[in-house]
This record gives structure tokens, C-alpha cells and sequence, in this order.
């Protein structure tokens, strides 16, 4: 199937549904659940945040987290990860659109870990590259992520991400010298696995 072409805008019907779990715009009703992950130095230790509070969580609920749609690059489309079946929130997930001429774009994904080894941040991060590829039809996706990170690095290889560089020590980040891993997957390579396109 060839690679789809640019599309004017990411206008999704919520929830998103994949196997066993719904992304959905983050609401007000989210708080406690955000800042039981958010607020841990160990969930933040390696994410370019550090651990918030009450109201800086509601505050991004007001603002960055408000968005329910990608209409130009630039944006950022937050998403919360419920489990279906307990609904229970344990995490959250971004789509990041760079840029409309080259059609790129990046993402991430922070999870409870108190909901970890079930797969849940791989299987909502491959419905964020669906949306990406097949849904805004852009050519390149990344995930850049910190070298110590390596329960993030193994999710980006679970979905087939390719990585593409180790750059060694290439920025001061939370006071001590960062290395980062970049990871990337192009349409073309999305399409060639449909393994990787359980469609949400």
C-alpha cells in the first residue's frame, strides 16, 4: 500500500480503541490519576519534566493538554491511556507535528509504573504512529529518548523504530550531561509491517 499523503489536519473520534485500551483528550477528572506517575522523581528522572504538582497539572489540563486535534505543525496532541476494562487511567501518550513540508513528526509516552509489563505504553504508542501515518500522512516519525531509559528505548524497538544515532553527552539535562538515543520509522517502513498496525 503506498505511503498516504499529507493530510490538512488529525481530527480523531474519540476513544481511540486498540486491544485492550482507549486514548482519549485528558480531562479535569484526571488529576489524582496524573499526579500519582507525574509527581515521582523515578517516572521523571529521564523525561524532560520534573515531577509536578497539583496545580501544575491542572494548569496543563487547562492549556497544553487541552487540545483534541492537530490542525497545524507545531501542535501537540496529548492522550491519556485508559484501560478498557478497568478504566483506570496509567498514563499518557503525545504526537508531536513538527513540520507540514517534511511531513514530520515525534512521540511519547509516559506510564504509571504501577501498570507496567502488561504492554500498555507499546500498544498505545504503535495507535499514536496509526494516527501519525495513516491518519495525517506523514513520512517520519521519532522518538528520542535518554540513553538510561532503557524501559522507554525498548518500547520505540518493540514498534519497529529504527535507531538512528547515539549522541553522546550532547546536552545538559537535569545538571549532569545527557545521552540521547534517537529512533525513527518512515511510512513506507509502517506499511511493509502489518504486524505492527493491530489498528486501534
Amino acid at each position: 500500500m503506498p505511503a498516504l499523503q499529507q493530510s490538512a489536519a488529525l481530527q480523531p473520534a474519540y476513544p481511540v480503541r486498540t486491544q485492550r485500551l482507549l486514548l482519549r483528550p485528558l480531562t479535569a477528572a484526571d488529576v489524582d490519576a496524573l499526579l500519582a506517575y507525574r509527581s515521582r522523581p523515578d517516572v521523571c528522572r529521564y523525561v524532560p519534566f520534573e515531577p509536578m504538582t497539583r496545580d501544575v497539572i491542572t494548569e496543563r489540563l487547562a492549556t497544553l493538554w487541552a487540545n483534541t486535534d492537530l490542525t497545524d505543525e507545531g501542535q501537540a496532541l496529548a492522550l491519556g491511556i485508559e484501560v478498557a476494562e478497568t478504566g483506570q487511567l496509567v498514563g499518557d501518550v503525545v504526537l508531536f507535528w513538527h513540520s507540514r513540508e517534511h511531513r514530520g513528526g515525534e512521540i511519547g509516552y509516559v506510564l504509571n509504573p504501577d501498570f507496567s509489563g502488561h504492554g500498555y505504553a507499546t500498544e498505545a504508542a504503535r495507535a499514536l504512529l496509526h494516527l501519525g501515518f495513516d491518519h495525517l500522512g506523514l513520512h517520519r516519525i521519532t522518538a528520542r529518548i535518554e540513553e538510561r531509559n532503557e524501559p522507554s528505548a525498548k518500547v520505540a524497538r518493540r514498534l519497529g523504530m529504527r535507531q538512528e544515532a547515539r549522541l553522546v553527552h550532547n546536552e545538559r539535562f537535569k545538571g549532569e550531561w545527557s545521552t540521547e538515543l534517537g529512533f525513527a520509522m518512515l511510512a513506507d517502513e509502517w506499511q511493509a509491517y502489518p504486524s505492527q498496525r493491530s489498528s486501534p
